[in-house]
């Protein structure tokens, strides 16, 4: 393994951004950075991996995918924490538009080249700024009464912000599932393969590819949850229901996102279309070297994990060790 190539807070601002003066992540309520340098671009492009840096890649559609993916809630601002106060306000103390900008360098320095759900105007500023060519691969947010014209424009805007490949989000689907409204994810994802890019449907729920499934909903990939139950704070089983993490109740504290892992990886070894997991860490409950173990032999073709710039380094190499090790998984490689 080669030594980490994460670069300090100074090196990145010699290198992308004009002045400092750095507050909170956008969209929270914090001052911008001040613009960069865009004669200082070329210094900051992200160096290609060499072959025993690569993270192995997989293809949904024609897009290209890592088959680890930055998960956005870090980029946009947002952390599961349980009942934890300080957590977010301490992740938004570090994790400031330089840190994000700079997290997207080492990412891809490291061979990660997808974002995923959220983060697009980083994405878009990273890759215009830093000479970085980061994918993307952001939700597709469907309503139950929304217009076709509203979901449309929708849809556009999201094609717009540089995506690869589109979802409709988790709890969206979760949520029309849990209505008896499957087809109108059926209808989004039909709008948005008009776009000519690979389309997916999310969800935290087994009961979502069940359903799509049953239906056959045109989806080209799909993205669901998986974690063990194995760690203190899971919710007890006398209290596992299906969309708890919607409609809240009683042992239930944001702490559980897969709530029947056996039932979900049993399911899924018949699905031929291939699968991106994420909260594969149980929103921080495990270690990355037992989460990536049990999503890649448990059947994901993909993982999105949310990463800070210092725990990059040592993910990718356990993805690339887990992928080694999950090459004779029951489940067929399906990407």
């Amino acid at each position: 393994m080669s030594e980490s190539k994460n670069v300090s807070r100074r090196d990145f601002l010699n290198q992308s951004l004009a002045a400092a003066g750095a507050a909170g992540v956008a969209g929270i309520g914090a001052e911008s950075v001040a613009g960069a340098a865009q004669a200082d671009a070329k210094a900051a492009t992200p160096s290609p991996s060499t072959d025993d840096e690569a993270i192995p890649c997989g293809r949904i559609g024609n897009a290209k995918i890592s088959r680890l993916l930055l998960g956005g809630n870090l980029i946009s601002g947002y952390m599961h924490a349980r009942d934890l106060k300080y957590v977010n306000p301490l992740f938004r103390a570090y994790a400031n538009e330089e840190k994000i900008l700079e997290t997207l360098k080492v990412a891809e320095e490291h061979g990660v080249n997808t974002v995923f759900e959220s983060g697009a105007n980083f994405i878009e500023r990273y890759n215009r700024e830093c000479g970085g060519h980061m994918q993307f691969i952001p939700h597709i947010r469907v309503d139950a009464g929304q217009s076709e014209s509203s979901l449309k424009e929708h849809i556009q805007k999201q094609v717009d912000s540089g995506a690869v490949a589109l979802y409709v989000w988790g709890v969206a689907a979760d949520r029309l599932v849990q209505a008896g409204a499957v087809d109108s994810i059926g209808k989004a994802v039909e709008l948005a393969k008009k776009h000519d890019l690979p389309v997916g449907v999310g969800g935290h729920s087994l009961l979502v590819p069940v359903a799509c499934e049953k239906h056959q909903v045109p989806c080209d990939f799909y993205v669901k949850t998986l974690h063990s139950d194995d760690y203190p704070s899971a919710t007890p089983k006398e209290s596992r229901k299906e969309f708890v993490w919607l409609d809240g109740g009683e042992g239930w504290y944001d702490n559980m996102w897969c709530i029947n892992p056996e039932e979900t990886i049993e399911f899924m070894k018949n699905v031929t279309k291939p699968w991106l997991a994420f909260k594969v860490l149980a929103a921080g409950a495990f270690y990355p070297r037992d989460g990536f173990k049990y999503a890649f032999k448990g059947g994901a073709d993909f993982i999105a994990v949310g990463m800070f710039d210092f725990q990059i380094d040592q993910n990718c190499e356990q993805v690339r060790k887990e992928i080694r090790r999950a090459q004779d998984r029951e489940r067929p490689w399906r990407a």
